[in-house]
């Protein structure tokens, strides 16, 4: 793990000498040796004072590097245009820092601070980089969301190091916890993953940033509340017996709710920015049912979303790029003018909706066996859940693909080598990791 950091320290002083290009082969060099250090068990591997992997921090630490490379193909604008290229990828190299720190972490505390770390260079690359004069007021919601409900966490982190004596996950235990313990605990990371009603930062902070923040927003940060509610769960066993039922009630009817409004969407951002409070919702229901299934299959979806819905938001980058409009309504019948391009949005649309053979498929089938056995009833709202995410899916497809092409579009460019190879780096890891699915099954 500290090889790995210090690769990236070492990156920082060449952003100001070296070529954009070379920045990012070097975080695919990393991406690499991350790999070759596989830890496909459920015990703690690689620890050093405060920091170690087991099998989830492993799979995120590979989908933060992953999604990280892939900001940078895809803002190969930025760097024409030269729109101060060596703060951006500054701000990445920060951002991917934060992150492997906030996964690797085995302290309560060391994960409270990188994961508000994390919020800095996110707020830097929507108030920096963003289109519309709106991403000040996207970036203050993404910013007062998170740390209004992180205040009362870290006044509950000075109990448990009273309480316990430590700060460390492996000593954590489960104990007589209260609703208000309960809560100031959870609710960040139902924020931060978000959970149904407090959402609403989520779409304004998607639809304002600029390509690499709604990937980096999309792929990694909304994983980071699945990733802590994982580590927490142990101290809150016995409140769960009372509570978890009540939360995952609100997130699965949250997103019903939030899959009939994707349906009436014509934003293209928005739409695919819903689609992920009512993706990660089935995760954290998962996750609440505190039984294996659940696990695996937050964690297989977690990692699924990441891929589907960042390659979703550069589909639609594609399309602003070169039609300047986010409208379902301007940007049709687009398989006339650009039929390959076509494919990757079949692919990428079908993946979203759990087609086999993607990812997203496995993960489903995990969660909606743990929803059902957790409570029966679930089954009838997971039955339109499963039906309005592939109706939305189909909705988004049709639209942007079919009918006739706005006659106002005057000049137009093909798609380039490096923006198709951006989508196959999508798509390829979420179609073929179902081959080696085991690997995600631990215990």
């Amino acid at each position: 793990m500290v090889m790995i950091m210090g690769g990236i320290f070492s990156l920082i002083p060449l952003i100001f000498f070296s070529n954009y290009w070379l920045m990012a082969l070097s975080l695919s060099i990393l991406m690499f040796l991350v790999l070759v250090m596989s830890s496909f068990t459920d015990m703690i591997t690689f620890i050093s004072y405060f920091m170690g992997m087991d099998l989830v921090s492993y799979f995120l630490i590979c989908l933060s590097l992953w999604i990280c490379i892939l900001m940078c193909v895809s803002s190969g604008n930025l760097y024409n245009n030269k729109m101060f290229i060596n703060l951006f990828v500054l701000n990445i190299l920060l951002l991917v820092l934060s992150l492997i720190i906030t996964f690797s972490s085995l302290n309560m505390f060391i994960f409270y601070l990188f994961f508000e770390i994390s919020l800095i260079p996110i707020f830097f690359l929507v108030l920096g980089w963003g289109y519309q004069p709106e991403r000040i007021n996207a970036g203050v919601y993404l910013l007062f969301y998170t740390m209004l409900v992180s205040l009362p966490v870290m006044v509950l982190l000075f109990y448990l190091n009273y309480s316990l004596n430590s700060l460390d996950f492996y000593f954590f235990k489960s104990s007589n916890t209260s609703l208000l313990m309960y809560l100031c605990l959870n609710l960040i990371f139902f924020v931060k993953i978000p959970m149904f009603l407090t959402h609403l930062w989520l779409p304004k902070a998607h639809v304002e940033a600029p390509i690499s923040g709604s990937m980096v927003l999309a792929g990694v940060m909304l994983k980071l509340g699945g990733y802590g509610l994982f580590r927490v769960m142990k101290l809150m066993l016995l409140m769960s017996n009372y509570m978890n039922m009540f939360i995952i009630n609100i997130s699965l009817m949250g997103g019903v709710l939030i899959s009939l409004m994707c349906l009436r969407q014509s934003d293209m951002k928005m739409l695919i920015a819903y689609s992920s409070v009512s993706h990660m919702g089935l995760v954290l229901s998962g996750i609440l049912t505190m039984s294996s299934w659940g696990a695996w299959g937050a964690l297989i979806l977690m990692l699924a979303h990441g891929l589907s819905s960042s390659g979703l938001f550069c589909l639609a980058n594609l399309l602003y790029e070169r039609t300047h409009s986010r409208s379902l309504f301007l940007n049709k019948g687009f398989i006339n003018i650009l039929p390959s391009l076509s494919l990757l949005w079949f692919l990428l649309c079908s993946s979203s909706m759990a087609a086999p053979p993607s990812l997203n498929l496995l993960g489903e089938i995990l969660l909606i066996n743990s929803l059902v056995s957790y409570n029966f009833i679930l089954m009838f709202i997971l039955f339109f859940l499963v039906f309005y995410s592939a109706a939305y899916s189909l909705f988004l497809y049709s639209y942007t693909q079919h009918g006739k092409v706005y006659s106002g579009i005057f000049s137009f460019s093909s798609v380039n080598s490096r923006e198709y190879l951006l989508l196959i780096l999508h798509w390829i890891p979420l179609n073929l990791m179902f081959l080696k699915s085991e690997i995600y099954i631990w215990g």
